[in-house]
């Protein structure tokens, strides 16, 4: 297999005074393992570290949503240093959640431990809420989170997500946010 792959698929790079978001690349998966492997990353995010084979899986998840969508997930990358901070960005992911968020764009963020704690997330996540509300042409978007993760709740709330109510998801309970850029109108 070759150790760089350039598919079809654009998938437009998003510069923030700190960060380059770019597609993900084959040779990026060690990386993105890893991260999904941190007990500490994944606390939150079902609870335990995924398998190589899950982190596989996720990866291309994240690829075939660009290819299939027209939107997904963007490997964020420090610029000065090349650092891998984390994975950002829009999903369908089809939740058997009540309410149903079929349809709603799912942003989502998860950053490498090292990143913790440096304003990688809000400063990521601001610049793909931009990108989507141009891109979802103003059309509402969700996320969830587990209760427990304050840091996540406070990014969400930063960049303009409120707390929309408390579900159920997999058993385990979780809080939906929602963002209505037409509300603040």
């Amino acid at each position: 297999m070759p150790e760089s792959f350039s598919s079809a698929v654009h998938v437009p790079v998003l510069e923030t005074e700190r960060l380059r978001l770019r597609g993900h690349r084959l040779e990026d998966f060690v990386q993105c393992a890893a991260m999904w492997g941190d007990p500490q990353v994944t606390q939150f995010i079902g609870g335990k570290p995924l398998t190589e084979e899950e982190s596989w899986t996720k990866f291309l998840r994240y690829v075939g949503h660009w290819s299939l969508l027209g939107f997904g997930y963007w490997v964020a990358e420090e610029k000065t240093s090349g650092m891998f901070v984390g994975e950002i960005g829009f999903a369908e992911y089809k939740r058997d959640i009540e309410p149903s968020l079929k349809g709603v764009p799912e942003i989502g963020w998860v950053l490498a431990s090292a990143a913790h704690g440096r304003g990688f997330a809000t400063e990521a996540v601001r610049a793909v809420v931009k990108w989507g509300d141009i891109r979802f042409d103003g059309a509402r978007t969700a996320c969830i989170i587990a209760p427990g993760n304050s840091a996540s709740v406070r990014v969400a709330e930063k960049c303009g997500y409120s707390q929309f109510q408390v579900a159920t998801y997999k058993s385990h309970p979780t809080i939906m946010f929602v963002r209505d850029p037409k509300a603040s109108l």
